[in-house]
């Protein structure tokens, strides 16, 4: 595989960062602006994100059932 060892925790990783990301863009083109806790929060996104893109699923390698 690519990335991750399981689809379904790199799948949710990618979607993280991208919501983080899209979280990002769409405040510095509003009126309000960027705050410090808004990019914190983005922040975490994104590297929640990373996190899962490298994790795996207990019950894919490694885990307690057979393959």
């Amino acid at each position: 595989m690519i990335f991750g060892k399981s689809w379904k925790t790199t799948s949710a990783g990618i979607l993280a960062i991208i919501g983080g990301i899209a979280g990002i863009w769409f405040t510095v083109k509003s009126a309000t602006g960027l705050t410090m806790e808004a990019l914190t929060g983005y922040i975490t996104a994104i590297l929640t994100g990373v996190g899962l893109i490298f994790a795996k699923d207990s019950n894919v390698t490694g885990g307690t059932t057979q393959q």
